[in-house]
């Protein structure tokens, strides 16, 4: 039967029970009332996060400017070319006697973001605004202008262990940097492999790979993950290709190809085998191989490493806001004694904020701005990606 009200969470723990102690998943949701699919939800949610995951989740949207209703979002607009000179509180408050009891009013910040992407909030003084307007991919010409990256499927070692190479390629010289045979695809893996690249062929402006992990985080904060928010601290601009589209990272793509056809088959007995035969493709692919795209000329022949050392991450500072934040360890601002969710992926970077309505303060990192923090509410209203045409803010 259907969960029972009085308990969803105990209701919840009776479903994983049974499909710990063997029962088939099909025969339990049948007997619970519940789809597969929603079966299959649970006990995933159970396994990557323990008892805890299956209490009840806020259902509150977090992005509830988006999802307004076309008349609210209309009526607040039309309310500010009304009054052009009212600030968001006053507007909602204007929506508060118009609508009381009708609907739910959003909160300020939520109005102000609304007014922002419509182009009624003014800005004076302000930095240029870095603002998504879903530009293409580029098209380099020049070494280092676009690096990609991704990780080849994995496959098995002859010892059985799972391999997962991480690949990074120069768009325009085709110059293969690395081939690294790694066991699973740790993000701090990934950093440090950067790390000795950078260091050795300098920094690129702008690295491509598709939207997965570690490159990304498909459900987190404008899609960002550690290691694509170091990047952005390191001046690097981030390109993403539309999901199921590799074609759009083709030379890369055509790359892998060779890469498992003679590297993999068959594979090599442990990983160290296996990298020694990716370190022989390296050498052959950079120095050997000559490229019709390049006049039949080799990689090695017409990259040459970027003019942008590699120097750490530079100190943030934001001169025009009127303070500065440390996001904690656990993803959060704090202000006025209030916590407020960014995300975990910014902990321990430094954001800028500042006052631009009464009570709604803008959130800044570097010179993206994230959203706009409603202190009564206690919530960050995110807006437009800064980021990059593909890459989305939170749904």
């Amino acid at each position: 039967m259907p969960w029972k009200e009085s308990s969803v969470m105990e209701e919840r723990l009776r479903f994983v029970a049974r499909l710990l102690e063997g029962e088939g998943m099909s025969h339990v949701c049948r007997e619970f009332g519940i789809s597969r699919k929603t079966g299959y939800k649970i006990l995933n949610r159970y396994r990557q996060e323990g008892v805890e995951a299956l209490a009840d989740r806020s259902r509150r949207p977090v992005r509830y400017a988006n999802q307004l209703p076309a008349q609210i979002e209309r009526l607040i607009v039309e309310s500010k070319r009304e009054k052009p000179h009212w600030g968001a509180r006053k507007i909602r408050e204007l929506l508060v006697r118009r609508l009381a009891g009708e609907v739910r009013i959003p909160a300020k910040s939520t109005v102000h973001a609304v007014l922002d992407r419509h182009g009624l909030v003014k800005r004076a003084r302000q930095r240029r605004r870095q603002k998504a307007k879903g530009t293409p991919l580029s098209s380099p010409l020049l070494p280092n202008a676009l690096w990609c990256t991704d990780f080849k499927g994995e496959f098995r070692l002859g010892n059985g262990r799972h391999c997962y190479p991480l690949t990074i390629t120069d768009q325009a010289a085709r110059y293969l940097f690395a081939v690294e045979a790694f066991d699973s695809i740790r993000q701090q893996s990934v950093i440090e492999s950067f790390v000795r690249l950078f260091k050795q062929y300098g920094l690129p402006q702008a690295i491509r790979s598709d939207n997965g992990v570690p490159f990304a985080s498909p459900n987190g904060f404008y899609n960002l993950s550690r290691l694509s928010v170091w990047w952005l601290r390191l001046g690097i601009a981030i390109e993403r290709i539309k999901p199921g589209h590799p074609q759009q990272n083709g030379r890369h793509e055509r790359m892998h190809l060779t890469l498992k056809r003679e590297t993999t088959k068959p594979a090599g007995q442990n990983s160290l085998q296996q990298q020694a035969r990716f370190d022989d493709f390296i050498r052959e692919f950079n120095e050997e191989r000559p490229h019709e795209a390049l006049d039949m000329k080799t990689p090695a022949e017409v990259y040459q490493p970027s003019l942008r050392p590699y120097q750490g991450l530079p100190e943030l500072t934001y001169p025009f806001h009127d303070k500065e934040v440390i996001v904690t360890s656990c993803g959060r601002i704090c202000m006025h004694r209030k916590k407020i969710n960014l995300s975990t992926v910014m902990a321990g970077q430094r954001v800028g904020i500042k006052e631009v309505d009464d009570g709604i303060w803008l959130v800044s990192f570097m010179n993206y701005d994230l959203g706009y923090i409603d202190l009564e509410q206690k919530t960050l209203q995110t807006i437009d990606t800064p980021f990059g045409s593909s890459v989305l803010p939170m749904s």
